[in-house]
């Protein structure tokens, strides 16, 4: 998993409806806090995204932009975020996995994808991760909010 204090790649992303999302452009005008789903179809990480939309207002107030990231394909992706009606964008990997690049794994023998927040800051640098195998671990709202606090 990617380390609090080092620069965040820049990860390669498209958003449902297939329009390239770098994450680098994004940090000129917010901080971007970036939520990977284990998968659609886990109920845990609905509940959290869920959570982040409630709270999306909050969030902003506070200078983040939320992307919520899946590891399934475009396709997934796109009819998945067509039901949910989400304020913020859904995104997957242009190539490759986005899970991958910021250090979440597939475990239990391969079968199982990690769940993970990261919170980037404006210059960059990351300033908050929580991966888990355990979706329930995944998300920490308090935890991120009180990050976000600080950056202020």
């Amino acid at each position: 998993m990617l380390e609090t204090g080092i620069t965040a790649p820049d990860l390669d992303l498209v958003d449902a409806t297939g329009a390239p999302v770098r994450l680098h452009d994004h940090l000129d005008r917010s901080h971007v806090l970036l939520y990977f789903m284990r998968a659609t179809t886990c109920p845990v990480c609905v509940r959290h995204v869920r959570d982040l939309a409630r709270h999306a207002d909050e969030y902003t107030a506070l200078g983040a932009r939320i992307l919520v990231v899946v590891p399934e394909g475009l396709p997934t992706a796109r009819a998945w975020a067509a039901t949910q009606r989400l304020p913020f964008p859904v995104v997957t990997g242009a190539h490759g996995s986005p899970h991958e690049a910021v250090g979440l794994l597939r475990t239990v023998f391969g079968a199982v994808q990690q769940s993970g927040t990261v919170l980037v800051d404006r210059a960059g640098l990351v300033q908050y991760t929580k991966a888990a195998t355990i979706p329930t671990a995944g998300y920490d709202r308090v935890a991120v909010l009180r990050t976000l606090t600080a950056l202020r």
